[in-house]
């Protein structure tokens, strides 16, 4: 079955710089786990996440409480998940996984919960995607440790309540504004990850290449740190690709300049932007004129929907500070104009 393009979700998957996972991704890291992470040691940049989880599950464990419920909310691709799981790792304890999307009704979750050893983590991907049915049963699940549901239709129906060991609800998303305040509000711990600078996305590549077997320079791995878009699964996904570039053509080494041939081919200029980024940059600036222009006329222009400009294209553009968002629409900058005047060698 071929992949639908037209679709957030079916673009989202198609571009190579995409921050979501991908099927390549997942069977990566489970051919070799070790490239994710397992401890805060190993868990390169998000300094002050980090430091800040650190503290909260070493205070957990010292006082011999349950950890506070946890939000880990930010762009795609930064680790999230790999913190859930070293979270629970730190704890020692069992750690059961899920999305938002897959728990359709409440009974789905009670099924979940009842199952729950005390202690246990239970992670919830794309939270902001539970319905809110389901937020509802959670809310007493997350403060009190006990169920209440009704069983049974009409006159026959009856409120039972049933108590779930205690445990730690580990939340993560990239659309906090999608979340319910009741449901934001009993999150102890909010923290938001940021994207990666290219030194430690360097150290990240580095670090990935050795687990895997692949020869790689100090300087190919910053080439490579440059163009990942501040993301590790980014940077990850360009470094398996750019090796076997590499051993195709013979080499033995990934290094600056082999990096930057492969890169070229492949449509990602040395700011991380593809083609698609490269165009929306370029709709604005030529035909209209540096902006601002609002966001259904781009679109239009563009010929994609309102979701994928502003949730796939716009959010790096505005992090590297080549566009702007105001109340009258989408305007490129001085640093985004010379970026589009100053690109060399990139094949569209």
């Amino acid at each position: 079955m071929e992949k639908d393009t037209n679709t957030l979700e079916g673009l989202i998957v198609e571009r190579f710089v995409s921050p979501e996972s991908n099927e390549a991704d997942y069977t990566c890291e489970k051919a070799v786990p070790e490239v994710r992470p397992d401890s805060f040691e190993s868990y390169l940049g998000q300094e002050r996440v980090k430091e800040n989880l650190k503290v909260y599950v070493s205070a957990s464990a010292k006082l011999e409480n349950q950890l506070d419920h946890v939000i880990l909310h930010g762009p795609p691709g930064l680790g999230k998940t790999t913190l859930a799981r070293i979270v629970a790792n730190e704890l020692g304890v069992e750690m059961h996984e899920t999305r938002g999307p897959a728990i359709d009704r409440p009974g789905d979750l009670a099924g979940i919960l009842t199952s729950l050893q005390p202690g246990s983590v239970l992670f919830i991907d794309e939270i902001h995607r539970l319905s809110i049915k389901v937020e509802e049963v959670l809310y007493s699940a997350m403060e009190e440790y006990h169920l209440d549901i009704i069983v049974g239709q009409a006159a026959g129906a009856r409120a039972m309540r049933i108590p779930i060991a205690p445990f730690t609800l580990i939340g993560a998303t990239t659309r906090m504004s999608m979340l319910s305040k009741p449901m934001r509000d009993r999150f102890g711990i909010q923290e938001r990850l940021a994207f990666y600078d290219d030194a430690s996305l360097s150290k990240i590549v580095l670090r990935s290449a050795n687990l895997l077997g692949i020869s790689i320079s100090d300087d190919g791995a910053a080439e490579i740190a440059r163009r990942s878009r501040g993301t590790p699964r980014i940077a990850n996904r360009i470094l398996r690709r750019v090796w076997d570039f590499t051993v195709s053509m013979g080499k033995e080494i990934i290094s600056r300049e082999v990096a930057d041939l492969v890169l070229a081919r492949q449509g990602i200029d040395r700011g991380g932007l593809d083609r698609i980024d490269r165009q929306m940059m370029g709709v604005i600036s030529e035909q209209y004129s540096g902006g601002p222009v609002g966001i259904e006329a781009l679109a239009a222009t563009m010929n994609e929907d309102r979701p994928t400009i502003e949730e796939v294209y716009e959010p790096y553009l505005v992090y590297r500070g080549f566009l702007t968002r105001g109340p009258r629409g989408r305007s490129i900058t001085v640093k985004g104009q010379e970026h589009l005047e100053n690109l060399v060698g990139i094949v569209d």
